[in-house]
């Protein structure tokens, strides 16, 4: 496997594994590389500093914030979490039930996110009710 640093046309950066060099030039050819944050296929590799070992300690990786996002996408990421967490209920694993009472007319309708196993997610999609992912988890808060 090796790992590379990637550039798209529009200059943004990110990493990526192939399986060797020859299987990233095969599948660039193709047009099967893309950018991890616009989907342009203009992608080639960045320049990169190679790894090098120093024996049988790893070297410690750079220490980095995850306080902030780092770029565009996931910045955008933080604004629909803060966006849903501000207008509408979490009601946890209680997501289904919560969902299914509302369509029913059984519960008041409002926007409510929470978290479904696969099995009840299908479920509701089947008797015709409106779910979506979303691509974050819930903040936890400790004490």
């Amino acid at each position: 496997m090796i790992q590379y640093s990637l550039k798209c046309a529009d200059g943004h950066q990110f990493d990526s594994w192939f399986q060797s060099a020859s299987a990233f030039d095969k599948l660039q050819a193709a047009g099967h590389v893309a950018c991890a944050v616009c989907g342009s296929e203009k992608v080639e590799k960045a320049l990169m500093a190679p790894r090098v070992g120093h024996g049988d300690k790893p070297e410690p990786a750079p220490e980095k914030p995850l306080s902030k996002p780092a770029n565009p996408a996931e910045q955008a990421l933080a604004a629909l979490k803060a966006h849903v967490e501000a207008n509408s209920d979490y009601v946890g694993n209680r997501f289904a039930q919560e969902a299914r009472a509302m369509h029913a007319g059984d519960a008041p309708e409002r926007p409510i996110w929470g978290e479904a196993k696969g099995h009840e997610a299908k479920a509701l999609i089947e008797d015709g009710i409106k779910v979506a992912p979303l691509p974050f988890t819930p903040t936890r808060k400790s004490n």
